[in-house]
């Protein structure tokens, strides 16, 4: 109790206090935490930035991707109409290069009257 009261008087007396060793580790514990924890917020940062740019870059592919994937089928659709009218409708085995016409089925008039 001496002691807190000798603490309490020169507080308020222009002399300098002298921290316990204890109470400087405690300190420059806090001190340390702050520093590891503003570290680690750069860290997490920096972690973000990338994860943008590599999230940027996966859409600009996929992008990429869905405009080739629409000119194939645009290329599949040109290329199917040209083969259907050069030999017609059929199946290709595109294994063989076989290609069977599909059978037209002739439509009979009747020449008959009733």
């Amino acid at each position: 109790m001496a002691e807190e009261t000798k603490l309490k008087s020169q507080m308020g007396s222009d002399e300098p206090v002298k921290f316990t060793d204890e109470e400087l580790n405690s300190l420059q514990e806090l001190q340390n935490t702050y520093a590891s924890i503003s570290t680690q917020f750069g860290q997490v940062k920096v972690s973000r930035i990338n994860l943008e740019r590599n999230l940027e870059a996966l859409d600009e592919t996929e992008r990429s991707l869905e405009e080739n994937w629409d000119n194939n089928r645009q290329v599949e659709s040109d290329l199917v109409k040209s083969l259907n009218e050069k030999y017609g409708a059929g199946a290709l085995n595109p294994t063989t290069g076989e290609f069977t016409p599909q059978p037209t089925q002739e439509v009979e008039t009747s020449t008959e009257e009733k």
